[in-house]
């Protein structure tokens, strides 16, 4: 199998939590390669577990783009999927979620991972070109806010403080101090440190951009256009920040000043150990620090769902693409699989319409407005 590993080592560090927290007892690699025979091994080459749950024997090439975010998963499935027998060549890139809505749609791709629901221009696009697709959501993760350990002055923000920090009006603002007008005028109690404000985050192409603007920055953003203060075609992000792709160009950022700030997914987060500090979030109800407990159940205020979208022509062309799907929505991956990615599972309700929704082959998007 060729996969493409280039920036998730660090999400297999948090393997262990989520199994403990699932109520796994088996341990998992910090870092893997492919072991002789497609089963999954470490960097000696031995085989590290046993294949689980049971794949198909067609051969043929798998072709997987876009999120970052649920690239771990999507290549963790690819592995296991490798080990249980199936010969299928997959490979997984991972440019973002919306650069990998515009390959999948122009027919580039056979699956598009996304740590959001498709837009309505995406869709539209897929079905210029001829593309339907099966929509299929995998995981929770949570949109995790961050800064350096040695910013003892932030231990919690409001939903409030975040838009005062990022939102559009913030553009040109250099201290977290410089927010406080606008964090006082949404309602928000907290003291914003005066100190440098140094981001780094992820740019318009990752659906993580796209959440955090919906997840984070939504309300403060409603309430500045209802009071005059910014039209609805400003509301988004400031642009003067350093914009990164690549989740651990987001990680070093953060390590690289003492009073930075930025974003990622739960999962790269934890992965990088005491290097950052996660911040809670305020969204109303309190300080709610990030957790696969507080993911799982919605009450940290930035969770969100992730998805697969699956080429569903490709699928009844290419045996090894539907096996692979099969495999992938099957109970033990969307249990524990997700999990040693470092990922939230779904409940078993949503698991279960998950894997019907597949099966069923249904066409399109709930989720579209």
């Amino acid at each position: 199998m060729q996969t493409k590993r280039v920036k998730w080592a660090a999400v297999a560090m948090v393997a262990g939590l989520a199994l403990s927290a699932c109520g796994e007892d088996d341990p998992v690699a910090s870092d893997t390669t492919e072991a002789p025979g497609g089963t999954t091994g470490d960097a000696t080459g031995e085989t590290t577990g046993e294949p689980s749950g049971e794949a198909g024997t067609s051969e043929g090439e798998i072709s997987i783009t876009g999120s970052s975010t649920v690239a771990p998963i999507s290549a963790l499935v690819a592995d296991e999927f490798n080990a249980a027998g199936s010969p299928a060549t997959i490979s997984v890139d991972d440019p973002g979620t919306g650069d990998g809505f515009a390959l999948f749609c122009e027919g580039g791709a056979d699956i598009s991972d996304a740590s959001r629901p498709i837009k309505q221009e995406e869709a539209d696009a897929c079905e210029a070109a001829g593309v339907e697709f099966v929509e299929i959501e995998v995981a929770f993760d949570g949109l995790t806010v961050m800064t350096n350990p040695a910013n003892d002055a932030v231990e919690c923000l409001t939903t409030a403080d975040l838009y005062a920090l990022v939102g559009p009006e913030s553009e040109g603002f250099a201290n977290w101090s410089d927010g406080q007008e606008i964090a006082t005028a949404l309602g928000s109690a907290t003291e914003l440190p005066d100190v440098p404000l140094d981001i780094t985050a992820p740019g318009t192409e990752s659906g993580t951009y796209d959440a955090f603007i919906e997840l984070a920055l939504g309300d403060g953003a409603e309430a500045r256009i209802e009071s005059g203060d910014i039209t609805e075609d400003d509301a988004g992000t400031r642009s003067d920040y350093s914009s990164q792709a690549d989740d651990n160009a987001i990680i070093s950022g953060i390590e690289g000043s003492d009073t930075s700030f930025g974003w990622v997914g739960f999962a790269f987060a934890e992965g990088a150990g005491d290097a950052i500090k996660e911040i809670a979030v305020d969204g109303g109800d309190g300080c709610i620090e990030p957790s696969i407990e507080t993911i799982a159940d919605g009450s940290y205020p930035l969770s969100r769902s992730l998805y697969i979208y699956v080429n569903a022509a490709n699928a009844e062309e290419n045996s090894a693409l539907a096996e692979y799907v099969d495999f992938y929505v099957q109970s033990s991956s969307l249990t524990d699989l997700v999990s040693q990615a470092g990922y939230v599972p779904l409940p078993d309700d949503r698991a279960t319409a998950a894997t019907e929704r597949w099966t069923a082959r249904t066409p399109g998007s709930d989720l579209l407005g």
